[in-house]
């Protein structure tokens, strides 16, 4: 029974981290031009974090 509840908590978090992932990445492809480029330069890296971040849940989701 845990092992169900881990799981659907990892789903409902990876879920929402896509969501994340989503917007951040419309953000930087739509708007980066027109951002100063420090702002821009941490977006950047804050969308690589989370997309990293969202392959570690995925894969420990499909563990548990």
């Amino acid at each position: 029974m845990k092992k169900l509840s881990t799981r659907t908590e990892l789903n409902t978090i990876t879920s929402t981290l896509g969501e994340i992932s989503t917007r951040l990445t419309a953000l930087v492809e739509t708007e980066g031009p027109q951002m100063d480029n420090d702002v821009y330069s941490e977006l950047v890296a804050a969308e690589r974090t989370v997309g990293a971040l969202l392959r570690r849940l995925n894969r420990a989701a499909r563990n548990v």
